[in-house]
C-alpha cells in the first residue's frame, strides 16, 4: 500500500492469488517483468552482436537520437521481440483489465500474424525487419492488415507498458488511472482515431485502483522496493532498444502511420 512517510511498501502475493505453479508458467506478472529483462538483455546483445554492427555507433546502451541513420544490417530478432510482447503487454493488459480489452486484442492479432510470417520461412523471417524490408519493396506496407503495420502498433503497444511502468515506479502519488491515461495520451493516443480515443476516455473509469494493480504484480514474498527496482532496470533496458526500432520504422517512412 502507498505511505505518505516513505516507509516500505510491502504487499504480499496473498493478494495476487497466483501459485508456485504461476509463477513458474509465467504467469506471474512480477516474474514477467523479470523475464521481459531476459528478452530485452538477449535481444540487445543480438543487436549489437550481429554482423555488420558498429559498436561506436549503434551501441543500445543509451537511447539513439531521434534522426540517426539506419542501415539495412538493422536487426530485430522476431522470436525473442514476439515473446516480449507476449509476455510484458499481454500480461499487464489483463492486469488492468477491461479497459485494454480492445488494445489486447490487437495486440494479440498483431503478434499472430506475425508468426504466421515467421513460420513461412523461418530463416529469413527470423529477423522482423526482413518482413519490412519485403513488405516495402512490394508496396504493400501501408495496406491492409501487413506485418508491418503489426510490428509497428506492437512497437507502440511496448512504448505503452513501458511508459506506464515508468510512471507507476517514479511517481508513488500518482492513481492508476493518471498512469494509464497519461500513458496512452503520450504513446497511443496520437494515432488513434478519435473514435478509438473516446472508447477509451469511457473505459478509463473500469481501471484498478493503484494498490489492487501493484498487488498483481508482485512476486511471491516480493517487497514494492524490489518490483520497483525491477521496473527501473527494464525502463533503462528497454527504452533504448524501442528508440532502435522507431529509427528503423522512420527510415522506412513509416512511424507516422495512423490506424485506419
Amino acid at each position: 500500500m502507498e505511505n505518505n512517510n516513505n516507509k516500505e511498501i510491502i504487499i504480499t502475493k496473498s493478494s495476487c492469488g497466483c501459485g508456485d505453479d504461476d509463477e513458474e508458467k509465467g504467469y506471474c506478472c512480477s516474474s514477467e517483468i523479470r523475464s521481459a529483462i531476459e528478452r530485452v538483455s538477449m535481444m540487445v546483445k543480438a543487436v549489437n552482436s550481429k554482423p555488420g554492427h558498429d559498436d561506436d555507433t549503434d551501441e543500445l546502451a543509451v537511447p539513439l537520437p531521434p534522426n540517426s541513420p539506419v542501415h539495412h544490417h538493422h536487426y530485430i530478432p522476431t522470436k525473442p521481440f514476439l515473446s516480449l510482447c507476449n509476455i510484458l503487454v499481454l500480461q499487464v493488459l489483463d492486469k488492468i483489465g477491461p479497459t485494454m480489452a480492445v488494445l489486447r486484442q490487437d495486440v494479440h492479432q498483431n503478434i499472430q500474424r506475425l508468426e504466421k510470417v515467421h513460420e513461412c520461412d523461418p530463416t529469413l523471417y527470423a529477423n522482423v525487419v526482413e518482413m519490412v524490408k519485403k513488405e516495402v519493396t512490394q508496396g504493400l506496407a501501408r495496406k491492409g492488415p501487413s506485418s508491418t503495420k503489426a510490428f509497428l502498433w506492437l512497437t507502440r503497444s511496448l512504448d505503452f507498458t513501458v511508459t506506464l511502468l515508468e510512471k507507476l515506479s517514479s511517481d508513488e502519488m500518482m492513481s492508476m488511472e493518471q498512469a494509464v491515461e497519461e500513458a496512452y495520451n503520450i504513446t497511443l493516443k496520437p494515432w488513434h482515431r478519435w473514435i478509438s480515443s473516446a472508447a477509451f476516455k469511457v473505459a478509463l473509469k473500469l481501471v484498478p485502483d493503484r494498490e489492487y494493480f501493484i498487488s498483481l504484480i508482485l512476486a511471491k514474498d516480493e517487497n514494492y522496493a524490489t518490483l520497483k527496482e525491477e521496473m527501473h532496470t527494464l525502463i533503462l533496458l528497454l527504452t533504448p532498444l524501442l528508440a532502435h526500432i522507431h529509427s528503423i520504422l522512420r527510415f522506412y517512412g513509416l512511424d507516422r502511420l495512423r490506424a485506419t
